[in-house]
């Protein structure tokens, strides 16, 4: 059995080590001519991390990132709303991980070239589409660098893991994007620790302008700063969309932050120090009644695109590698594997595409925001208790599939 994964991003290389650590064989074709330490941060949940830790990277990726202690919540006043331990603190097996992405892409890809051989990895292949029958499939590719045609791959089962803006999901599918007017703005800065400089920090809502904050690497200069992720996002009525990847306009959201200036964080100091900014829309598309198209199937945010919110994406998209590759183990048959696997993961992520759009783990920030009028408060128990904020954490873990219970199980 040959398998072609198209896109070497998180879930293609993890769905690689996945297949070699089972016996079989695969090759992936990367759409980047080089593969290369790009990006800002990411976080990686407990049950991102059990993945990675059963794939041998677990003390790897440790020691490139940061271990989340906590996680906070506060309203655009820097008043805080709720904190609760995260990872081991709140007694996961596993800890919860800030990272640079490039650092995590980088040490998949190394994995990958070190266990499959330093052919695993195909480099500017870009897919411009696939074809089938009873006996294989064919992927037509083009050179990325050139635009020239490259000759055809041939292979028993293909796995498009080449994202939201998957070629093979538009070929097969044929759907768009959806987007409501979200924008988002993401940055690094060198800064001070925040906090425990263990904190993740949620600022705001979306309605009145929102910001992610937390560390990714530490001590990066020798005078004890770190290197912090920020994003921003809010809603505007607009049909204006921003671009992947595209140098970010100071000028195009700080009016919102200027005046977010706590005794504990000024935050648009830290924003305009950033040593970069990149613009993305806040965007995902509707849950497909299917992945699976004869001999090719749909993974990671080929299949299943969410809001990045919850730092959910790329667990869902390492756990659909072991999956994927369990079913291929254990059927004879790929395409009943394909079948299997499917069945699995398909309604699973659906139903975290859907809860990242309504009910948001910062859900709670728009919650006290309705409540107390988006004013500064007293005493926060006289509109919502602690106990309330709770429930609407654990709910969203729940639904997302990663209580403690759920990673201990899986």
């Amino acid at each position: 059995m040959t398998i072609a994964i198209v896109g070497g991003g998180i879930c293609g290389l993890s769905l690689a080590l996945n297949l070699h650590a089972r016996g079989i064989a695969c090759r992936v074709y990367e759409a980047a001519p080089e593969v290369k330490e790009l990006g800002v941060g990411i976080t990686l949940l407990p049950h991102a991390m059990r993945e990675f830790t059963a794939l041998g990277l677990g003390d790897e990726l440790l020691r490139a990132g940061i271990e989340n202690a906590e996680s906070c919540f506060f309203n655009r006043f820097g008043q805080l709303i709720y904190r609760e331990p995260r990872g081991k603190r709140a007694g996961y097996q596993y800890p919860e991980v800030g990272i640079h992405r490039g650092r995590l892409h980088l040490a998949l890809y190394r994995a990958v070239k070190e266990r499959l051989g330093p052919d695993s990895v195909v480099t500017n292949h870009l897919c411009a589409g696939v074809e089938q029958d009873e006996a294989g499939a064919q992927l037509q590719f083009k050179e990325t660098s050139s635009g020239r045609a490259l000759p055809p791959v041939a292979a028993d089962i293909v796995v498009a893991a080449d994202g939201v803006n998957s070629a093979i999901r538009k070929q097969l599918v044929g759907d768009s994007v959806v987007f409501t007017g979200i924008n988002t703005w993401r940055g690094v800065t060198r800064h001070k620790p925040i906090l425990t400089g263990r904190s993740y920090l949620r600022i705001g809502s979306i309605l009145t302008g929102k910001i992610v904050i937390y560390p990714i690497a530490d001590d990066i200069d020798g005078d004890g700063n770190q290197l912090i992720n920020w994003t921003t996002e809010f809603k505007r009525d607009t049909t204006e969309m921003n671009d992947w990847n595209k140098p970010g306009d100071l000028a195009d959201f700080i009016s919102v932050y200027d005046s977010w200036r706590f005794d504990w964080l000024d935050v648009a100091e830290m924003i305009r120090k950033s040593d970069f900014i990149f613009e993305y829309p806040m965007v995902d598309k509707d849950p497909l009644p299917r992945w699976t198209f004869g001999r090719v199937t749909l993974a990671g945010d080929a299949a299943h695109p969410m809001y990045p919110r919850g730092s959910n994406g790329a667990a869902q998209s390492v756990i659909d590698a072991r999956v994927l590759a369990e079913c291929l183990a254990a059927n004879t048959d790929p395409r009943d594997a394909l079948a299997a696997y499917e069945a699995a993961r398909r309604e699973a992520t659906g139903k975290i595409v859907r809860t990242n759009r309504e009910h948001p783990p910062d859900f709670i920030n728009i919650r006290v925001e309705e409540l107390t009028g988006d004013r500064p408060f007293g005493n926060l128990d006289d509109y919502i208790t602690q106990d309330e904020l709770r429930a609407l954490s654990d709910n969203y873990k729940r639904i997302a599939g990663f209580a403690v219970s759920d990673v201990k199980r899986a």
